[in-house]
């Protein structure tokens, strides 16, 4: 072990006096549009921002709208007379703009309209010299003719009289201190501070009697600028006191102060200036720019700097990161291993070698005997006690005294260590010191003691990638081949079958929950209570290389992916259920150099102010995240523009459209920092069900959107990825088509319907002709068998029944054959009359009388007198049937009353006809001994009664049931469809439609009339 005492050799970079005391003028990012680039409005004498978060640019050749990409140029002068050029801009806090033109001219765009306001009612008639603001908002104007006036709820209202004034003069700058005073400043006679009705003018201590702007301060002070230096009013005299050297001799044309305090002056061919809050001025010629002629400045919402010149416009940006590059002293590589340590200083390794740390602006490279040309590998230390791993030599301690000297100790193989090549140091709250290798394990430095640990102790792996301790005393060793973790119960190894991405692991960190996140070559992972998790948030930069860790105090993990450094909130990390807002990727656009790192140990930081530095290739960048989180503003979203079939449509009053085939929607997130990265989400209500994908397009087309009442809904991200603006909406009805209308619809319905319905009764018409055609043909297959079985089988039994009534009657009475004999000749006469009844029922028709009720009404009669009580009910207008259906449902009706005569044992038979509006029913009832269920279900062997019933009724389409049980009656129904039932004929006019009549001679009986026989 070996020991030196020496001082670290300093460059000293420039002097630092930033936004943040931590950034110069060339660490400002900087974008300039000239005409060359797109920006149409030549030289640039003012600038301003309106509510809606458009940048409006007064210049040569008109009035100019920026929304962070696209230009518009408006020529305000409309027949006033004046000039194009805006000399001036103004936006009071109602939203408005005002813009002063060359000559007698005055515009005001306010709800995207443009008035040109000189003839206006109380206007002032006469040339604006100048224009400002009061501290309430309200627009200011200094007239030659009328003198001061102030604009406020629509009116225009005079302040200062023109006499105060000496008559050879005009004001051409304005201030409102806010203690009721106004401060003008004019062409040749000086400063004049008017309170009420008194005005003071001041001449002495003014470098120049001419002032070209003022700047009212919070504490009551004013700024003075002149052609030949700046001056202040201190509340008690302009003196240049307190006014830097720099600019007491400079022309200042204008004067904007920032939110950080700094005092930005455009000092005309003499650049851009910067005075700090604590002083010091810098040029922005010195910082290596050379933009031109400096005309006007401005301070946007977003805290971005505009710059008018005679060349165009320039936007000065101060970004997320503070880079340190080359330029402020840097070796050219500074990518490698990092570490903040509690003085201040920032301790880093660059990839070319070396060992530096840089503090206060200031970068000291340390040098050492033999360590020339060597690499550092790793960085870590506790106070200003610094470890370093050398590439090839060895370990080294550093201790840097209060005067900067810095004691080296230095330990090697030959002292003990496992191999010089130090990959990776760790530093313990103990005060011990491990030294990870390339390929000889790592090696424990406590008092002077070295133990090493490799392969055979329990480590995967000879080669140790990272190292940490755990707040819980654990040690935890990053390998090629797994994490391992040392504890007073021993040795564990977590691998890819314990849940682990990768068995290659490139860094440790545990957060300030104790919980240990592991970057590996394919993704990060977590380890808690003992298990591995992958965590990649569906996010692909996750499911890369992890360079480098480190957590802020906000809840947010910094993490250095492959190619992206990202900003993930911790929690929705562990949930893996990361959403836009709780994922940034960082860039260029964020002040990094680049993306770019090598593999070390530790190349994310956090120092003691809670800043996060990084070691890239193009330099160290350093970012504090307070600061960063409250650049954060919302995006201002507008939907500027809305086409029907390309015609524009105004959308400042109700929207109605005519209908349109293509409705287009163009709009814009003034977030003027980055515009690139807005990003936007719509919906169209009415339309979408859910908000559509984030998107970087500006304009929404929908086609043939069907008539009605749609809202348009946007929302946008800001520079910064976050969605915390404003929901924007529009709203419209678009008219429908001819046939698109009510009227239109409700008439095709109609004559759809009317046609269905022609056509639905011109097919029952067919079918019922083919049902009548076939009853004719089945008539005539029964009257041809009723004319075989009346010429062949009854002939033969009337016959046999005659021969046998003459050989009974040539018997004596008194023989005892006789007897048998007659009855036998009884049972032929039954037989022969039920034969005879069949062939006139296959033969002719059920019944020769087209009423069903009186044909019923007569069924009794063949029966003879005696028998149960029996009555026909009709209910509703009878109407004439078709013939083979009024046979049938005769033939079917007539089955069951002549099966309640003879079968029943009933005291009452009833039968029942109703003439329903879409049915034909009938039924027959009866209080007799009911049928078995055996015989209801299967009929009753070798007679068909009830079977040929529901054969008939099926035949004409109607239904068929039988309700009935044994001691408690039975009831016959039958029900067939009034088309196929009632006798139809065709209109006259309609032949499609078809109509009901009557049979003739039978008169309408009432509803409930009954006829009735006994």
């Amino acid at each position: 072990m070996t020991g030196v005492l020496l001082a670290a050799t300093t460059w000293l970079a420039p002097p630092l006096a930033a936004l943040d005391a931590e950034r110069t003028l060339g660490q400002y990012l900087r974008t300039r549009w000239s005409s060359e680039s797109g920006f149409p409005g030549g030289p640039v004498h003012a600038i301003a921002q309106t509510a809606d978060g458009y940048l409006w640019i007064g210049a040569e050749k008109g009035l100019v709208r920026f929304d962070g990409l696209t230009f518009q140029l408006v020529d305000p002068r409309a027949g006033t007379g004046a000039g194009a050029a805006v000399l001036g801009v103004t936006a009071p806090a109602d939203g408005s703009l005002w813009a002063r033109l060359r000559g007698v001219g005055l515009v005001r765009s306010h709800d995207g309209r443009l008035d040109h306001l000189g003839a206006a009612p109380g206007a002032p008639r006469s040339v604006v010299t100048a224009m400002g603001l009061t501290r309430e908002g309200a627009a200011l104007f200094a007239t030659i003719a009328h003198g001061t006036q102030t604009h406020r709820d629509g009116r225009f209202a005079s302040v200062i009289a023109a006499g105060v004034l000496p008559s050879s003069s005009f004001v051409v700058a304005l201030a409102d201190t806010g203690d009721g005073s106004l401060w003008l400043g004019t062409r040749d006679a000086g400063l004049l501070r008017v309170s009420g009705t008194r005005a003071v003018r001041y001449t002495e201590g003014l470098p120049d009697s001419k002032i070209n702007c003022l700047l009212a301060s919070p504490d009551g002070s004013v700024w003075i600028g002149t052609d030949r230096g700046m001056a202040r009013w201190s509340g008690a005299a302009i003196t240049q006191d307190g006014v830097p050297m720099a600019l007491r001799r400079v022309a200042v044309l204008s004067l904007t102060r920032d939110r950080d305090g700094n005092l930005w002056v455009a000092a005309g061919t003499q650049g851009l200036l910067r005075l700090a809050a604590d002083g010091s001025v810098q040029s922005a010629t010195d910082a290596g720019w050379s933009g031109g002629h400096v005309a006007a400045t401005f301070e946007d919402r977003d805290g971005n700097l505009w710059i008018g010149t005679d060349r165009g416009l320039e936007r000065w940006r101060a970004p997320m990161f503070t880079t340190y590059t080359p330029a402020h002293g840097l070796p050219a590589d500074p990518s490698g291993p990092i570490h903040a340590d509690s003085d201040g200083r920032v301790w880093f390794g660059p990839a070319t070698g070396g060992l530096y740390w840089l503090r206060d602006g200031r970068v000291s490279a340390v040098t050492a005997p033999g360590l020339r040309g060597d690499v550092v590998y790793s960085i870590h230390g506790e106070g200003t006690e610094i470890w370093v791993g050398w590439q090839r030599g060895g370990l080294m301690r550093l201790r840097v005294g209060s005067d900067e000297a810095i004691a080296i100790d230095r330990i090697t193989q030959r002292d003990g260590l496992a191999q010089d090549s130090v990959f990776a140091v760790h530093r313990t709250r103990s005060g011990a010191t491990w030294a990870g290798t390339l390929s000889a394990g790592a090696t424990l430095v406590t008092q002077g003691r070295l133990v090493t640990y490799d392969t055979r102790s329990g480590l995967p792996s000879n080669t140790v990638a990272s190292l940490l301790e755990a707040r819980d005393g654990t040690m935890w060793f990053g390998t090629p081949n797994g994490v391992a973790a040392r504890s007073p119960g021993g040795w564990r190894t977590f691998t890819t079958a314990d849940g682990l991405p990768s068995n290659d692991i490139i860094t440790l960190f545990e957060d300030r929950r104790g919980t240990l996140w592991v970057g590996t070559t394919k993704g990060l992972a977590v380890i808690r209570a003992g298990k591995a998790l992958v965590v990649d948030g569906n996010d692909r930069a996750l499911r890369g290389p992890i360079l480098g860790l480190a957590e802020d105090g906000r809840g947010w993990l910094w993490m250095h992916a492959a190619d992206e450094i990202l900003r993930v909130r911790r929690q929705a990390l562990l949930d893996n259920a990361v959403l836009p807002g709780d994922v940034r990727r960082l860039g260029i656009a964020d002040g990094l150099p680049g993306l770019d790192a090598i593999k070390r140990h530790r190349v994310l930081t956090q120092d003691d102010k809670g800043r996060i530095w990084m070691a890239l290739t193009g330099g160290l960048s350093m970012t504090d995240p307070a600061r960063a989180d409250g650049r954060t503003l919302p995006s201002a979203t507008q939907i500027a523009q809305l086409t029907a079939d390309g015609v524009s449509v105004p959308t400042d009053g109700p929207i109605r459209l005519a209908p349109s085939r293509r409705i287009a929607l163009g709009y814009a997130g003034l977030s003027l920092s980055v515009p690139e990265r807005v990003r936007f989400r719509y919906r169209l209500d009415g339309f979408d069900r859910d908000w559509n994908e984030p998107t970087a397009e500006r304009q929404v087309v929908f086609t043939n959107l069907p008539p009605g009442s749609y809202r348009f809904r946007l929302v946008a991200s800001n520079s910064d990825g976050a969605w915390n603006g404003a929901e924007s909406t529009l709203s419209f009805e678009i008219e429908p088509w001819f046939w698109q209308t009510v009227w239109f619809q409700l008439t095709s319905m109609t004559a759809a319907g009317l046609a269905g319905w022609g056509l639905y009764r011109l097919r029952v018409r067919q079918v019922a002709r083919r049902l009548t055609a076939r009853f004719e043909e089945r008539l005539a297959e029964r009257t041809r068998i009723a004319q075989e079985l009346h010429d062949t089988l009854l002939q033969g039994f009337l016959s046999a029944s005659m021969q046998l009534h003459v050989a009974v009657e040539a018997l004596p009475r008194d023989v005892p054959a006789r007897q048998s004999l007659e009855r036998v000749h009884h049972l032929m006469r039954r037989v022969i009359d039920e034969g005879r009844h069949a062939v006139i029922g296959l033969r002719a028709p059920g019944t020769t009388s087209p009423d069903l009720a009186l044909a019923f009404a007569g069924v009794q009669q063949e029966f003879g007198s005696a028998g149960p009580a029996y009555r026909v009910v009709v209910e509703g207008r009878p109407r004439a049937l078709e013939p083979m259906v009024r046979d049938e449902v005769y033939r079917i009706g007539r089955e069951a009353l002549v099966n309640a005569f003879r079968h029943a044992d009933a005291t009452q038979v009833e039968l029942e006809i109703e003439y329903g509006p879409r049915n034909l029913s009938l039924l027959v009832r009866d209080d007799g001994r009911g049928i078995d269920p055996g015989s209801l279900r299967d009929g009753t062997d070798g007679h068909f009664g009830i079977v040929g019933m529901r054969e008939r009724a099926g035949r004409i389409g109607g239904t068929f049931r039988i309700r009935s049980r044994p001691g408690a009656g039975t009831e016959v129904e039958l029900r067939v469809p009034g088309p196929l039932a009632f006798e139809r004929r065709s209109s006259r006019w309609f032949p499609w439609k078809v109509t009901g009549r009557r049979p003739s001679g039978i008169p309408a009986p009432r509803r409930g009339e009954t006829e009735e026989q006994s």
